[in-house]
């Protein structure tokens, strides 16, 4: 199974993590890394660091809630420094439809890749707006 790490700003990574085990139900192989107030920039480093060697999966999705900011850039850090142990893709501009579906999906698809992939798709297909007819 490819495993699921959701980070962000705020509590934006354990409310994330929280709708999809009410939804859905406890997932397995899923973590939530929160970027609080009070965190560094090292803070953060060692969190998902210490996430990504919990997850006893050799590829891993880590999704973040926006681009630029530092649960980004630093999930793009340690996708280099694991390059060698685990297969981790970043995907960014999280929401909860796109959660939900992967980690139904994490069921058939096990290329990490091609649920990045989904993810994106899943991400997109999410976002609409309303117009009252």
């Amino acid at each position: 199974m490819i495993g699921v790490i959701v980070t962000g700003h705020g509590s934006f990574a354990s409310g994330i993590y929280s709708s999809v085990k009410l939804l859905a139900g406890k997932p397995e192989h899923f973590l939530a890394v929160d970027f609080t107030q009070e965190d560094t920039t090292d803070d953060i480093e060692y969190k998902l660091r210490d996430a990504i060697k919990e997850i006893s999966c050799d590829s891993i999705l880590l999704l973040t809630d926006v681009i630029s900011g530092t649960p980004y850039k630093e999930s793009l850090e340690m996708q280099e420094k694991f390059s060698g142990d685990k297969k981790i893709e970043v995907v960014t501009g999280v929401n909860l439809g796109m959660v939900l579906q992967i980690n139904l999906a994490r069921g058939y698809v096990n290329n990490v890749t091609d649920l990045a992939d989904l993810a994106v798709e899943e991400g997109r297909r999410n976002i609409i707006r309303y117009e009252k007819g």
